[in-house]
């Protein structure tokens, strides 16, 4: 029992760690095309990270300007393009800088690195090697997105797979299912707004609420169907905005949608605390989750849709997501079920892990609406 406890307590941990608060962890991405033997980047790279290595904020008062920003272009390229190598068919292919810019992300401003590289011939295979940031943040992931005669393929840097090679010839349908399957599995798991929005509905899964108070579910039935009414309208929710946001049907600015969705992680984490909902949590996880589809959106969006297979991408991202979550709730839902009937689930794991939510999101929401700093990671 008391290991099933450490498992749970390290679940909930694990998803309310420092680096969450910016809905991802640290990321840049790499927007790649070719065209002949020219290969023409765009990176862009979250100034918060250039500042944490190289140094950025001259004056020390807190803020980035775009003047402290151009007056370390040349320490800028050259940290980048120190990290980054590009081969075609195994022969380099020289990268030379052309413009800095900034630009907005979700999670803050960006710097905007404008790149080209010239190849002796048009490649058949093109080679990245990626090592930003890997030596000061293990967390950090590079999102590679490379156009090559209007098909798109994506792929992800990390410490433990720093090399990718990728075929510019045409691919199967199959073979761009499998990539966005992998971003969307991705996605979910380093999107910690959305993970700890989901296990606040689901920790009242395993009790009942009578008599103003909540006690065990005697019955597991009950509970699993609890559980699946939730992660339902969830998916349902936001697939339908996930779909209509990615094709352009409809869209919201983002920081709305950012702002709601941590108000949203407020709402479902109190209500665990003062229940306004305690019957019907999967009408708010489908409420909501119509705005979780566009945070979903918009990180597809960072990642490109290939022309050639927009369906055959956008059906992959979405089951990966659901394959993401569905992982996420096999972990939870038994241990919970284990610990339903123990003082510490009631006590630690559901009203103080509960406010711990809250808490947390309440600081993502005034960040987000107020573009402030609160949290000191």
């Amino acid at each position: 029992m008391r290991t099933v406890m450490r498992l749970l307590a390290l679940l909930l941990a694990c998803c309310m760690l420092p680096w969450a608060h910016a809905h991802k962890p640290s990321d840049s991405y790499l927007a790649v095309r070719t065209a002949g033997q020219k290969i023409e980047v765009q990176w862009d790279i979250a100034l918060r990270d250039l500042e944490y290595a190289i140094g950025l904020d001259a004056d020390g008062d807190g803020q980035i300007t775009w003047g402290e920003v151009r007056s370390r272009r040349t320490d800028i390229e050259s940290y980048a393009l120190a990290r980054l190598a590009l081969r075609a068919d195994g022969r380099p292919c020289p990268a030379v800088p052309r413009a800095l810019l900034i630009d907005d992300h979700t999670d803050g401003a960006y710097a905007v690195l404008r790149i080209e590289a010239a190849c002796t011939a048009p490649p058949l295979a093109l080679d990245l090697e990626y090592r930003l940031l890997f030596d000061l943040d293990p967390q950090h992931k590079g999102l590679l997105r490379l156009e090559h005669a209007g098909t798109t393929s994506t792929a992800i840097f990390s410490p433990e797979q720093p090399v990718q090679r990728l075929a510019l010839a045409g691919r199967s349908g199959v073979a761009q299912f499998a990539e966005y399957f992998r971003e969307g599995v991705w996605h979910i798991w380093i999107g910690f707004d959305h993970i700890l929005f989901l296990l606040a509905l689901l920790l009242p899964a395993v009790l009942l609420r009578t008599e103003r108070r909540w006690r065990p579910e005697p019955a597991f039935r009950p509970a699993f169907w609890n559980v699946v009414r939730v992660v339902t309208a969830f998916t349902v929710a936001h697939s339908i905005t996930l779909g209509l946001a990615t094709l352009g049907v409809l869209e919201l600015p983002s920081r709305w949608v950012e702002s709601i969705i941590a108000a949203s992680v407020v709402l479902a984490a109190l209500n665990n605390v003062f229940p306004l909902f305690a019957e019907r949590r999967w009408l708010m996880a489908f409420v909501f989750g119509l705005i979780h589809g566009f945070g979903f959106a918009s990180v597809l969006g960072d990642l490109g849709l290939p022309a050639d297979a927009l369906t055959i991408a956008l059906v992959g991202f979405n089951i990966g997501v659901e394959a993401g979550q569905l992982a996420i709730v096999a972990v939870f839902l038994p241990l919970a079920w284990v610990l339903r009937r123990t003082v510490f689930y009631r006590r630690v794991v559901m009203v103080g892990g509960s406010l711990a939510i809250a808490l947390l999101a309440l600081a993502w929401l005034v960040e987000r609406a107020a573009d402030v700093s609160l949290l000191p990671f």
